[in-house]
């Protein structure tokens, strides 16, 4: 898909059309056509000249006005229109070029939405009516002699033979049903086919709780035959339609002898529909905290779907109420697996509920979780004069509303349904005959369905970016505080993150932090010692129960009121704050920035300590001046000891996911020297309470070089042995390259990066700083860091 740029023009300049002689949009739209045809002289050109040169159409809606028009010229063009009309029974123009998805099918009878339609008027060739409607017959009752009115145009089309400029014109909004296909149809037609949605639908519906339900409520024999009737009717319009039935075992005869006549009449019947797996007693999973008990759940059903041969391999598998999949409950996962042989799932939560047009896919422990649709159908929809809103409503959403723009919106639908829909009034049985019939006679859509495994593999072919999940914070939803172990909680979790970067004093850091009986940090990982290294690397597959696990509540944390989480590679991680944010919106980020030139240095020889092969082969000299073309494990260890430094560059991504008023900015230099009153600023703006006076228990150690804490009188408690060693002074001839290179860096990202706080005013000295220091420049870090946070108000 190619990105749509939503362009509002108000009198103001227009904004870039063109990038490298490229152009940057392949249709305008105007919300007020107005603001289009009363753009000041210069604008205007600019833009005609913009889509005469680049091919670029033009979409315009008539926005509703108190002020009614009649036969008004609209301003440059030989086109009139009417406003403010009342007006019924749409239809289209067959011959119209602009169809593509939409179908010019049988009259949309009835009043249309709203009083505020405008109709098009014109006389040139170069338009062409795409949509007409009649007038109100009770607004202009047919005269005596039963003239029938002429239609009036509502949708035209401009094929630009005056000024070479194609354009699509709506009389109305987007409220009419009819009209959101015709804007589709009019992005596809008018960008040439670059902003187009295919024509593949691919369908699935799930019967959830095929044997769950009270007496009465239930499905008899007469309902299982018109299940399998209507299946057939349908799958004579969706090739390959089979409806998915989802069983807990355990209900099964449970209902009245009629009813239970109607579960034997299902397994009668079995190899008619694809079958998955519930839950044995429909339990929610995240119930669960023993993966054994869960299995044994799992087993008892897939037993019973071996005592009465219902298919176990359709590789899928749904979690009642959702519990599980999303907050993912990881026992879930593993016993699904070790059952079931679970690939695919699908779920309405994630990342939320609402809007259901956000919800997405991700793919987890190797299974595929795929989103998940409701069709207006609920437990408790089971008859017409009970439906919410009556019959009207639920027509309502098949003939173009909701259940009738969810297919067309969506490549691939799994439609969520529950056994009692289809007794009682079989409304399920209704709605899905009912929309596809109008589907098909609105639309060119070609639909389809396949079983849970070949959707998921299409799906995630057309949207790999969804293949990694985003782990949200459960607390944050009360959908998803519902369905996640009651075991786990959200006080448990970082309240703030020291980010980095490495190699500028992140260690001593958090040995003072840990130093506060308020503040606590995780346990530690076998692999990374103090750091967890979650959210930007292989871990954060794990989960967010791996994660929680770094941090455990228990009776001798009580006095815990401070979590936090150091990971020394987080500063730079490409993903880590879109990751960080998603999990701790309100947390606070600490980071520690020295010159950049002497953390290089620093992180160079802390490789050659510790055994780094590459960096023992290559002075600092080569490492920096490594070429593109030199090996590629010199390459990566050049842009590891580089590119940290590039400070404007990470803080710029850090800030656009949390407020400068998240972000404290330490200086380094400060904290090696001056750690007490670094410190003291750390817990105001962390709003510590009680206060920690670190002047009792820091003290400069002499042998050390630098501070530690106090054992007692003649002791100190220092870091290990690595920490504070003392490196052969860096060459002249790297520190000379480096310098420049500086220059170099920021006077080419001066205009690009400015300042953190994104101000053109900022302080050059500051903005020179951020983009890329050295330790020889004249620069005062300390100066710098205060102008910063001066200007920007980050440590307020």
């Amino acid at each position: 898909m190619v990105a749509l740029y939503k362009i509002e023009v108000a009198g103001k300049s227009l904004p870039s059309l063109t990038n490298l002689d490229k152009g940057r949009y392949g249709v305008i739209v105007f919300e007020n056509l107005d603001k289009y045809l009363h753009m000041d002289k210069w604008n205007r050109e600019l833009l005609d000249k913009y889509c005469r040169e680049y091919s670029v159409g033009v979409i315009g809606f008539v926005s509703p006005s108190e002020e009614t028009l009649v036969a008004a010229q609209l301003r440059g063009f030989p086109l009139f229109v009417h406003t403010n009309l009342r007006l019924r029974d749409a239809s289209l123009n067959p011959v119209s070029p602009v169809l593509r998805l939409t179908r010019a099918g049988e009259t949309a009878w009835g009043a249309l939405p709203g009083d505020d339609w405008a109709v098009f008027q014109h006389n040139h060739s170069t338009y062409e009516p795409i949509e007409w409607a009649q007038r109100n017959s009770q607004d202009y009752p047919s005269d005596s002699g039963g003239q029938v009115h002429l239609p009036l145009t509502t949708v035209l089309q401009d094929h630009g033979q005056l000024d070479g400029i194609k354009r699509i014109l709506f009389g109305s909004n987007l409220h009419f049903w009819l009209h959101r296909l015709l804007f589709l149809d009019a992005l596809s037609y008018l960008s040439h086919g670059q902003l187009s949605l295919s024509l593949e639908r691919m369908v699935l519906v799930d019967i959830d709780d095929i044997f769950v339900g009270e007496k009465g409520t239930r499905l008899r024999p007469d309902d299982v035959r018109a299940l399998i009737a209507t299946q057939k009717i349908i799958a004579s319009m969706v090739p390959g339609f089979r409806f998915n039935l989802g069983f807990s075992g355990k209900y099964h005869h449970h209902g009245t002898h009629e009813e239970n006549l109607g579960d034997d009449f299902l397994l009668q019947n079995v190899h008619e529909f694809t079958w998955f797996s519930h839950m044995w007693k429909h339990q929610q999973p995240h119930l669960y905290d023993n993966i054994t008990l869960l299995m044994s759940e799992m087993q008892l059903n897939h037993a019973f779907a071996e005592d009465h041969n219902i298919p176990t391999d359709s590789g899928y598998s749904i979690s009642p109420h959702h519990s599980g999949v999303y907050p993912a409950h990881e026992i879930l996962y593993e016993a699904w697996q070790k059952i079931w042989n679970i690939k695919v799932t699908s779920t309405e939560e994630y990342p939320h509920l609402r809007p259901a047009r956000l919800r997405r896919g991700f793919i987890h422990r190797n299974i595929m979780v795929l989103p998940r649709q409701t069709c207006g159908l609920f437990t408790h929809t089971m008859y017409i004069d009970r439906y919410p809103g009556g019959r009207d409503k639920l027509d309502e959403s098949i003939q173009g509303g909701e259940l009738f723009q969810t297919i067309v919106y969506n490549p691939i639908n799994i439609f969520m349904t529950h056994m009692s829909n289809y007794g009682s009034d079989r409304l399920a049985l209704y709605t899905f005959q009912s929309v596809i019939k109008f589907l098909q006679c609105w639309t060119n859509l070609k639909l389809a369905s396949a079983p849970p495994i070949q959707l998921a593999e299409m799906y995630f072919r057309l949207h790999p970016d969804e293949v990694d999940p985003v782990w949200g914070n459960p607390c944050d939803d009360p959908r998803h505080r519902k369905i996640w172990s009651k075991s786990k909680n959200c006080d448990s979790l970082p309240k703030f993150l020291v980010i980095g970067p490495q190699k500028t004093g992140t260690t001593a850091l958090y040995t003072f932090l840990s130093m506060h009986s308020s503040i606590a940090s995780n346990v530690p990982s076998p692999d990374s010692f103090e750091e967890i290294q979650f959210f930007n690397g292989k871990n954060y597959y794990r989960g967010l129960d791996w994660y929680m696990d770094f941090f455990p509540m228990d009776t001798n944390m009580s006095s815990i009121r401070y979590m936090f989480e150091k990971s020394a590679t987080y500063f730079d991680g490409e993903m880590v704050p879109k990751r960080a944010h998603a999990l701790l919106p309100h947390a606070k980020i600490v980071t520690i920035l020295i010159s950049p030139a002497k953390r290089a240095y620093s992180w160079y020889q802390h490789q050659r300590a510790h055994s780094d092969a590459i960096a023992n082969n290559y002075s600092f000299y080569q490492v920096i001046t490594a070429a593109d073309t030199a090996p590629k494990a010199l390459r990566d260890l050049r842009n590891r000891c580089l590119n940290p430094g590039k400070y404007a560059q990470y803080l710029e991504r850090w800030l656009s996911y949390y407020t400068a008023q998240q972000l404290h900015i330490i200086d380094g230099e400060q904290l090696r020297l001056n750690p007490v009153d670094v410190m003291n600023d750390l817990q105001r703006f962390l709003k510590i309470q009680p206060a920690f006076d670190y002047s009792n228990h820091l003290r400069y150690d002499v042998k050390k070089g630098f501070y530690c804490q106090i054992v007692n009188e003649k002791r100190n408690k220092c870091l290990g042995k690595s920490k504070g060693r003392q490196y052969p002074p860096m060459d002249e001839r790297s520190a000379k390259l480096l310098q420049r290179f500086a220059t170099i860096i920021i006077s080419n990202t001066n205009d690009k990066y400015g300042s953190i706080c994104m101000q053109k005013h900022f302080a050059v000295r500051t903005t020179h700083f951020i983009s890329l220091d050295v330790s020889l420049s004249s620069l005062s870090l300390s100066s710098s860091l205060q102008a910063l946070m001066s200007t920007c108000g980050i440590n307020r």
